[in-house]
């Protein structure tokens, strides 16, 4: 029946997600959740949500969750955009801000919605190389006219860190495009570019509710930026969805930003068990990125990164495997809790000790 589709559907090659099997006893470290439940705070605000209002629409403009995130990053609320995860955000944002007539620019190795944005809202955009060590170099988006300029800080899936000095350079020497730092991953390393939206007014910065707070199954990102981007990015909610952020999801991120002690507890513990899960696959013979994200990215020496993830698949264990040009010999790892961890490096002794 596939006569009935619109010319762009025909054209559209979608997002793949990470798989999401219903295995028992799998060990999941491919779609970089959050081994750890949520704050206690959250269930608790959960089933304070009366029943009744759930047949009321939600607030509009989400006021009590802009209000925390205003208090806790120090901005005002009209800097201030929410939606239904950094992925319906980051539509938003292509959509209100990406679109012009110059390319996008973007790195090569990144996140993979970015180009099946681009392909959706028919954007035209070029791919920037990542330099040899996969870092990327903001001279590379200085010296050309362009659209817009997006990237994730840490990239994904390589989970290398963008200093904020070269993130600030590169706002200077692009004064009249939007650079949207999609900051998924940045309570785990690196330097967040928030402190600059009070100087550039071409910035803005993505963040979500899905790793650090460990709230993926509610949906919640927002951006942050000159209240001006974020008109922007309301205007486009309006003529969308009026209503974006359910109840329950509002209830819930209030909650999580309400309890910074739990939030640096398991902050702290997934990125000391990357750090002594890297050091481990490093004696196995791994290749390891310098990663500050709650994944690491990976090569043996001597194993084919697709032998690599078949074997652990077979063993209940599954990672992300990228059959792309320059990435195919890696795995993309989350970082599990410690037993998890603990499981991946067991096994992966033994696949490699094999001849």
């Amino acid at each position: 029946m596939s006569q009935f589709w619109s010319p762009i559907v025909q054209t559209l090659t979608p997002y793949v997600p990470g798989e999401q099997p219903k295995l028992p006893g799998l060990i999941k470290l491919n779609t970089n959740e959050n081994p750890y439940p949520p704050s206690p705070a959250v269930a608790t605000a959960l089933q304070a949500v009366p029943a009744d209002t759930l047949r009321l629409y939600p607030d509009p403009d989400s006021s009590a969750l802009k209000e925390a995130l205003s208090t806790y990053h120090d901005v005002q609320p009209n800097q201030i955009f929410v939606g239904n995860g950094s992925d319906e955000v980051l539509a938003f944002v292509f959509m209100a801000l990406l679109k012009h007539e110059a390319p996008l620019l973007f790195p090569d190795i990144t996140y993979s919605f970015y180009p099946v944005y681009c392909k959706l809202f028919g954007i035209d955009y070029q791919e920037v190389p990542l330099t040899p060590a996969m870092e990327i170099d903001t001279a590379d988006y200085v010296n050309q006219s362009c659209g817009g300029i997006i990237f994730p800080n840490p990239n994904a899936p390589t989970g290398i860190a963008l200093s904020l000095a070269k993130i600030e350079e590169l706002l200077i020497k692009q004064p009249n495009a939007v650079v949207a730092v999609d900051e998924a991953y940045i309570d785990f390393g690196g330097e967040s570019a928030l402190p600059l939206i009070h100087k550039y007014p071409n910035l803005l910065v993505i963040r979500t509710f899905s790793k650090s707070r460990s709230l993926a199954g509610l949906r919640v990102g927002f951006a942050v930026g000159h209240p001006k981007l974020i008109e922007a990015l309301e205007r486009v909610k309006n003529s969308f969805n009026s209503y974006p952020m359910d109840r329950m999801a509002l209830a819930g991120a209030v909650a999580s930003y309400g309890d910074e002690a739990y939030f640096q507890q398991t902050r702290k513990a997934i990125i000391d068990s990357r750090e002594q899960m890297t050091q481990a696959l490093e004696k196995l013979g791994f290749s390891v990125l310098p990663s500050s994200a709650n994944f690491i990215f990976a090569r043996h020496e001597s194993y084919a990164a697709s032998q690599l993830a078949a074997g652990l698949r077979e063993r209940a264990i599954i990672v992300r495997h990228f059959n792309h040009p320059r990435i195919n010999q890696y795995l993309r790892i989350s970082i599990g809790n410690p037993d998890e961890c603990k499981a991946l490096i067991q096994t992966l002794t033994l696949l490699t000790s094999k001849h």
